[in-house]
């Protein structure tokens, strides 16, 4: 067996709050992310198949990445039940603003990325871990193994 990791990044400007916080992220405010995202599988060893050699095709890893990015990319994400919702609703203030049924720590936001990127991977690729890097020195990671 022949286990490979591989991994690529990703990063994206957004704006988070996160409702009934104790502390200063309670406000709104933003974050230069990066996103590592890191599949396993075994390189393909068909000589036939112009793939032969790879696990898989890093464009590939973009195509089922992407979706995610250009969603949050340059928007405001705010848990739907916080009251920042209807100013940014009455103001226009966020352009981009993207709801959801969790606090958008980085935390929920792996869980989240993690639940969506399975779904999208070939049979024969698996999803290994991904972290998610909100400053140049804090992040959290998901791992599969954590998680079965």
């Amino acid at each position: 067996m022949n286990k490979i990791r591989l991994t690529k990044e990703f990063n994206f400007e957004m704006a988070h709050a996160l409702f009934g916080y104790d502390g200063a992220c309670k406000n709104i405010h933003g974050h230069s992310y990066n996103l590592s995202v890191t599949f396993i599988g075994e390189p393909i060893t068909d000589k036939s198949n112009p793939k032969c050699g790879m696990v898989v095709d890093f464009s590939v890893m973009k195509t089922i990445v992407k979706p995610i990015i250009e969603e949050l990319d340059h928007a405001t994400l705010l848990n739907a039940e916080t009251p920042h919702k209807e100013l940014a609703n009455e103001n226009s203030l966020f352009g981009k603003l993207v709801l959801v049924n969790y606090q958008p720590t980085c935390e929920n936001l792996l869980i989240d990325f993690a639940s969506r990127i399975k779904k999208e991977l070939p049979h024969d690729l698996k999803l290994h871990h991904i972290l998610l890097r909100e400053t140049p020195t804090s992040y959290a990671e998901w791992f599969a193994e954590d998680n079965e």
